[in-house]
């Protein structure tokens, strides 16, 4: 039976009044099957959704402001009509200014456009009867505006049932920031037109064709995921993407492309082959899809493995192959923007259309005796020889923001350069302009010291048995042999100059920077190349390759080009600056304003440099 129910407020809602009505439901030993069936209804979940909807739907009928007339600015023109068939007041005529200026004339037709319009959201009506598999699912109806945004999201085709499956939304695209779209969610029409038996071109068609506001049915995921918080891991690339030429990716088009030495902010690691990742500084704010470290570093060994990789010493290393092998490879299949592939990497064939889309980057040339690879040796003591059955893969490396803190030891500039950069020179002479601030580390050497030489300033002169076993302790970053003599720079040499909080200076074979590149140095490195002419034939008399090093021949310049290719290509991901060397003078300027700025500016530099 149902008690006498309390008098409601006259503001109170449906919902309120069901809950009211529940709470009022006694078990009746006549009508207990009844009471209960009762309770059930009224307690239903939907059921309290759909009033307050009712609720929410009836306070926008009688709050929605209406216009109070469709014709505002031929009104405008009637008064002001009125007020100049006569003598006008001082107010009167202040009326007709602004009745007559050109802000006031041009809001009033805005109003009349708005106003002659409905803006009120009409759905398209529910058909009469449903799907018998659709009698006890739920059904979303999503209506989205076209624009020339790519919506940021992909689908793929679950093998098993089927359906097309919203497979992941591209962090910060449209559909992620609409919140109407979620990862699991099954398409089942498009404007009305059923996709769930349709080739995977009908669909492409379909999408490209529709024009205007798009609708679409789906059948939420069973669990929605919640939208995911922006990650703040940030990432070096050590190496170039290009997701056009990269069939592997599950869509091509929401891929993003970056160069070596870009910092991408990677904003989803949840799959595990496939990352979200943007561009720092760029002002697209949608996520694109990049391999993640774990795939590339795979499929790369995979290369290596099958012989397909080049020595990453003699030739660029690619960042990627033509395609991926089933058996070393976990690509999931993907409704590649409108074209749905296979889950085996090799039928990835056809190319990506769009992205779920409508419409939806030493002296002269003359070797020092670091340049003699035979006997040059690294700071562990052995020879700096690669293992060409290890290669280095090149793929992330996690990096932070830094700023050098007061009372700080300045951080380390390394300098390397390639044949003709003359780097020891340019070095030199920002030294010599300002002593005070930047020093360089004292060499040792087994030569027998000059007259005018002095102990610890050109050298530190040493006997050959304590410069051998410095250099089985490691305490070298690199060392050699030159014309019967060793010669090496410590690490102790370093640590000196840093000590009196001067900034040092050390230019070094580029093998070292593995060496150095620690969390107690924090090096930046500087790549020093000359401006090389592309020949001798075009090079004038007063170019700074002919200026500085005088005569030299079309091999000298081969050479030259040979050098930086090889510094490029085998230690480029390293360098954090690119000096190209006009002349000394201009070099030196670009030079002096670097070393200011590591003072005082914040740069990336790896995490585990600032965590250890």
């Amino acid at each position: 039976m149902i008690e006498a129910m309390p008098v409601l407020s006259a503001g109170a809602g449906l919902h309120e009044t069901l809950a009211l009505l529940t709470s009022q439901l006694r078990p009746d030993a006549n009508h207990k099957e009844d009471m209960v069936f009762l309770r059930d209804v009224f307690s239903e979940r939907s059921l309290t959704y759909l009033m307050k909807i009712h609720e929410k739907l009836r306070q926008y009928e009688r709050q929605s402001p209406t216009p109070v007339l469709h014709s505002a600015s031929s009104l405008a023109e009637d008064v002001a009509e009125e007020l100049q068939s006569g003598p006008m007041s001082v107010e009167e005529k202040e009326l007709l200014h602004l009745l007559t200026s050109p802000h006031l004339r041009a809001l009033l037709s805005v109003h009349d456009i708005v106003a002659q319009k409905n803006f009120d959201p009409v759905l398209p009506p529910l058909p009469d009867d449903f799907d018998e598999e659709l009698e006890e699912e739920s059904v979303k109806i999503v209506r989205l505006v076209k624009n020339k945004e790519p919506l940021g999201a992909t689908i793929r085709r679950d093998e098993s049932t089927g359906a097309v499956i919203v497979a992941r939304i591209m962090k910060g695209g449209a559909a992620d920031r609409s919140g109407l779209v979620h990862v699991g969610d099954e398409l089942r029409e498009v404007n009305g037109i059923s996709v769930m038996h349709k080739r995977p071109d009908e669909i492409s068609q379909l999408l490209s064709q529709s024009q205007g506001s798009i609708t679409l049915k789906i059948i939420p995921a069973i669990k929605e995921e919640d939208r995911l918080k922006e990650s703040k891991v940030f990432m070096r690339a050590l190496f170039d993407y290009v997701p056009l030429e990269d069939k592997a990716t599950p869509c091509q088009e929401a891929g993003l492309p970056f160069k070596r030495g870009d910092i991408l902010q990677v904003v989803s690691q949840d799959d595990a082959t496939w990352w979200q990742a943007k561009r720092v500084g760029d002002s697209n704010l949608r996520a694109g899809l990049i391999p993640s470290k774990q795939f590339q570093e795979r499929r790369l060994t995979y290369r290596h493995k099958m012989g397909s990789l080049p020595n990453s010493k003699s030739t660029k290393q690619t960042a990627y192959d033509q395609g991926c092998d089933k058996e070393d490879c976990d690509c999931e299949g993907y409704f590649n923007g409108h074209y749905i592939v296979s889950s085996k990497c090799k039928a990835m064939v056809p190319s990506c259309g769009q992205v779920f889309s409508w419409d939806f980057y030493t002296a002269g040339l003359r070797r020092s005796f670091r340049l003699s690879r035979k006997d040059r040796r690294s700071s562990s003591g052995e020879a700096n020889v690669s293992d060409p059955t290890e290669p280095e893969l090149l793929t992330y490396e996690e990096v932070t923001r830094y700023q050098q803190r007061p009372n700080e030891r300045p951080r380390l500039v390394v300098l390397i350069g390639s044949l003709g950069a003359r780097i020891n020179e340019l070095k030199q002479k920002v030294i010599a302009e300002n002593p005070h601030r930047y020093a360089v580390a004292v060499p040792h050497t087994t030569r027998p010291r000059k007259s005018h030489e002095k102990e610890g300033v050109e050298y530190h002169f040493v006997s050959k048995q304590a410069f051998e076993a410095d250099a089985q302790n490691n305490k070298f970053i690199e060392y050699g042999e030159y014309k019967d003599n060793q010669y090496g720079t410590s690490i102790e040499a370093i640590r000196s100059v840093q000590a009196k909080n001067k900034m040092c200076l050390v230019d070094v074979q580029p093998e070292a920077l593995h060496t150095l590149r620690t969390s107690e140095f924090k090096p930046y490195v500087i790549f020093v190349k000359p401006r090389i002419p592309e020949s001798r034939r075009r090079r004038s008399a007063s170019s700074p390759a002919a200026g500085e090093h005088g005569r030299i021949t079309e091999e000298d310049l081969q050479e030259m080009r040979q050098s930086v290719q090889q510094i490029e290509q085998e230690y480029g991901h390293l360098v954090d600056h690119l000096l190209i060397k006009e002349d000394t003078a201009s070099a030196c300027s670009e030079l002096r304003v670097l070393l200011e700025r590591l003072e005082r500016e914040t740069f990336w530099v790896p995490v585990s440099w600032v965590r250890n």
